[in-house]
């Protein structure tokens, strides 16, 4: 099936082109960090038009970190990729919004979802950056090349995706502007939650499984912790059906003083406010505690090397920390050659626990109780 044989446009639209929709198919980490840079795509739109910010239905839990005035459109793209009807439906409702302007604001396009959100638009200017190659679907995406009035070249496949974003932005707006550290403005952040004592969060679940440290590292930290002072809390946050997925991570709950969270995202911001550490697996989750400014450490895999973790050095802020194997093989982008090592990456597996033991103990005696 061609990518748009499923819609005809409707009649001609009566209304002037207005407004400009942002399209980003990222995940709730990806939104994040969209948070915290889209004010630089803001001039985009003109002084009296409305801005519309378009993510995927499951991204849009981090919607709360995006101003009031920005009107979020929440697509399922599973279900626009199975459903015709659902598809003709949102299609539709894109197109007779009529916007002026449409922006992709990803490197990574798929032909067959975004680039046809993007065509349903009919938009007076589509623009985009050259797309990422993509073997299964670079014929596709060559030809849809046609959707596009503008075309960007943002650099080199390894880059920073904020890095990325900052120079798209740049070419956008024709105002270069220097690179700032991660964060988001006070005035965006929640209040805290008053939390009887000192407190950890421990953030060990991910939809990849083998991303995962173990619950003895997890032990290990609380047992150093607890010995040196023992009046502090950990909250093990996760989703719902995160502890039925991972039984093991029994051994953690039922210590003292250890509880859990599956609030969601907007629900747990207040927590890691308050909190005096966050130890975290890559998840959306460690990008939302860095980004409220919260002491945050990252147990990295590899495998985003040079494009999500760690952050680039001139944009990286100084609460949030890093640590990860390199490996010839960083920057897979999680599609791991190497057969799993107790069932989980090897860059993962090869972590150092005396490294990360040391550097909670550190950022502890940094960490001031807010």
């Amino acid at each position: 099936m061609a990518p748009f044989s499923f819609f005809r446009q409707p009649s001609k639209r009566l209304e002037p082109a207005s407004s400009v929709l942002f399209i980003s198919s990222g995940g709730l980490g990806d939104t994040v960090l969209l948070a915290q840079i889209f004010k630089r795509f803001r001039a985009v739109a003109g002084s009296q038009e409305k801005i519309s910010l378009l993510l995927r239905k499951d991204a849009a839990k981090m919607s709360f970190l995006f101003s009031n005035d920005i009107d979020i459109e929440a697509v399922d793209y599973d279900r626009f990729q199975k459903s015709g009807k659902y598809r003709n439906e949102t299609c539709k409702r894109l197109y007779e919004r009529n916007f002026r302007c449409v922006v992709s604001l990803d490197y990574l396009r798929h032909p067959k979802l975004d680039e046809v959100l993007a065509k349903a638009c009919s938009a007076s200017e589509t623009i985009a950056m050259e797309p990422r190659t993509w073997v299964k679907y670079d014929k596709l995406l060559l030809q849809n090349r046609e959707i596009y009035d503008r075309l960007y070249d943002s650099g080199p496949v390894h880059l920073d995706k904020v890095v990325r974003w900052s120079r798209f932005a740049d070419w956008l707006t024709v105002r270069k502007e220097p690179l700032h550290k991660l964060g988001l403005p006070g005035n965006s952040k929640p209040e805290p939650v008053n939390l009887p004592r000192p407190t950890i969060v421990f953030v060990p679940f991910s939809a990849v499984k083998e991303k995962q440290s173990l619950p003895e590292l997890f032990v290990s930290i609380i047992d150093m912790v607890l010995e040196g002072n023992g009046g502090f809390d950990f909250v093990v946050v996760g989703a719902p059906g995160d502890l039925a997925k991972n039984p093991s991570f029994q051994s953690v709950l039922k210590l003292a003083n250890v509880y859990f969270d599956d609030s969601s995202f907007e629900d747990l911001a207040p927590v890691l406010c308050a909190a005096d550490l966050v130890v975290a697996v890559d998840t959306a989750t460690m990008h939302l505690a860095a980004a409220l400014g919260t002491p945050t450490l990252c147990l990295a895999s590899a495998a985003y090397i040079n494009e999500i973790v760690p952050y680039a050095p001139e944009i990286s802020p100084d609460n949030v920390h890093f640590i990860f194997e390199n490996m010839e093989c960083a920057g897979c982008l999680g599609d791991c050659h190497l057969p799993p090592e107790n069932g989980m990456y090897p860059c993962v597996a090869r972590l150092d626990l005396s490294m990360v033991l040391a550097k909670v103990k550190g950022l502890l005696n940094k960490s001031e109780r807010r």
